[in-house]
């Protein structure tokens, strides 16, 4: 084992949009804590999602590869037994893994995301789950808890329901009293205080792990995926609207609780209101979640362990809010979807601190870069990490392999919820279409199948309003060239590997956290 090996933590904001933090500029003070962390990190100002949603994204920020490479594309996809993840090649090169995970698709389904994890908990309001604790046989016990889990959430569906359906109940939930109900119990979106406090815990007090025995520690919260339920105190700061207004209390009650109205495009734009209260309600969900964050980091800064640690802060993905006539994060590959967050905090400085890199990098090399400051990467591998690719080098014209990419594969279940009530929407929105994206300097391409394509300057246009292609007609022919390259090897991967379907949807309450997730139909 390579000496002086740092503790790793890969902390996931799960749906977090960059344009929603202050240290990229937004000018609501929405996250102060991962401000000032990043002030003194390297924060990467053009940081490119492989893919537009949970799976693909974390598979290749696992795998170091494309979606169309390491065929992570549905909900329920395999990962190819023969890609060794990072976890894996962590707990190889004798670091002690372990994961926080609030998101079920990439915990609780048996997918292939979680293996390398000597340890891997699993988030669920008040409860947690060990899908593979070492160590840990199954025992009555853990039947009975598995039973009491089932018991619980039946009955907290029911309650969801019932709110869901009463604008009385929706009134008295946004009283005080009834706050830590409406937070948590109504929640599906796991429990980051308690994932937070017990990883913190973990790189503390390394209770079974062994002497001057490194720990990569991965993490994921959910706290500004829909449903937006945020506590109060929030609500009030960014979201007063919604707490004096009652059409927009109506709108979030029906929006919170129409999980396919998170899937489909709309069929029109968003009164005014309705995109008010959305993006309040996501601001009070950031604004929060930064909170808990900072108390996470503090903890660590106290007991002197930051000293020595690693710590990627990202996200797999970002989110619609009504842009383009879209909602969530299934079809697009705009950049409030692939467009994500990405600050590195390295003890070595082997990636300067406090500064800013401007170079459009891709969150797939993470892998290559986690590998690298663990000095478990080969020379290959090496050669893709952000300490290698140094800022402002025009890496496109040197090495054509390293061109930016994205691709948006659309999810077979929102596919078929589209299909079955408004079958309309897929030939108008091209929703069964695969789009492809490629970044060099300030441009960026989209193909997407037979469409025309799409040409944006995206330092000049972040929100892509304006379509450069007629004027550039050179440029777009030569990223064609480069997206044709891309496209011929991702068809043959396609045929590679088998689609082998993933286990554990079988489970009433994994199918119950995945609908109301909007990852299974229904």
């Amino acid at each position: 084992m390579p000496s002086n090996q740092p503790d790793v933590i890969f902390l996931v904001l799960d749906t977090q949009r960059v344009d929603r933090l202050s240290c990229y500029g937004y000018e609501k003070p929405t996250s102060p804590n991962i401000d000032a962390f990043a002030k003194t990190a390297t924060r990467f100002k053009v940081a490119i999602a492989p893919g537009q949603w949970t799976i693909p994204s974390h598979a290749s920020m696992f795998t170091g590869l494309y979606p169309s490479q390491h065929q992570m594309q549905q909900s329920y996809s395999v990962m190819p037994p023969h890609l060794k993840t990072l976890a894996e090649r962590l707990q190889d090169g004798g670091y002690y893994t372990a994961a926080f995970c609030n998101n079920p698709l990439v915990g609780v389904i048996n997918n292939g995301l979680r293996r390398g994890f000597y340890s891997f908990l699993n988030y669920s309001g008040l409860l947690s789950s060990k899908p593979n604790q070492a160590g840990i046989p199954s025992s009555f016990l853990d039947k009975y808890r598995q039973l009491f889990k089932r018991i619980v959430a039946k009955g907290l569906n029911t309650v969801q329901d019932a709110f869901a359906r009463s604008d009385w109940l929706l009134s008295l939930s946004f009283t005080p009293l009834m706050v830590p109900l409406w937070q948590t119990a109504l929640s599906f979106k796991g429990n980051t205080r308690k994932s937070l406090d017990d990883a913190a815990k973990l790189l503390i007090e390394r209770k079974d792990v062994q002497p001057d025995q490194p720990i990569f520690t991965f993490i994921n919260l959910m706290g500004t995926h829909m449903p937006y339920h945020p506590p109060r105190e929030y609500i009030e700061k960014f979201a007063p609207n919604v707490l004096k207004n009652r059409a927009a209390q109506t709108y979030l009650r029906r929006f919170n609780s129409d999980v396919y109205g998170w899937l489909a495009p709309l069929v029109g734009a968003l009164e005014h209101q309705q995109k008010d209260t959305l993006d309040g309600m996501y601001d009070a969900e950031v604004a929060a979640q930064d909170e808990q964050v900072g108390q996470f980091l503090q903890q660590l800064k106290q007991s002197g362990r930051l000293d020595n640690t690693y710590i990627v802060i990202c996200a797999d993905h970002g989110e619609h809010l009504g842009e383009k006539q879209l909602i969530g994060h299934s079809l697009s590959i705009y950049n409030e979807l692939v467009q994500v967050p990405l600050i590195i905090h390295d003890p070595t400085d082997g990636i300067q601190r406090s500064t800013l890199r401007d170079d459009v990098v891709s969150t797939r090399c993470l892998f290559h870069t986690v590998l690298s400051a663990t000095h478990l990467a080969t020379p290959e591998e090496a050669e893709f990490s952000f300490e290698h690719i140094a800022d402002g080098d025009a890496i496109a014209d040197i090495e054509p392999d390293r061109y930016v990419y994205a691709e948006a594969i659309p999810p077979q279940n929102v596919l078929n919820l589209i299909q079955k009530r408004q079958p309309e929407l897929i030939s108008q929105h091209a929703c069964d279409q695969t789009r492809r994206a490629v970044w060099v300097g300030n441009h960026k391409l989209i193909e997407t199948n037979e469409n025309p394509p799409e040409l944006y300057d995206v330092q000049d246009d972040p929100g892509e309003s304006l379509d450069l292609s007629e004027i550039f007609p050179e440029m777009v022919e030569s990223l064609q060239d480069s997206l044709s390259v891309f496209s011929q090897d991702a068809d043959e991967h396609q045929s590679l590997y088998s689609q082998a379907r993933a286990t554990g949807f079988d489970d009433p309450e994994v199918r119950r956290r995945l609908k109301d997730l909007g990852y299974l139909e229904e």
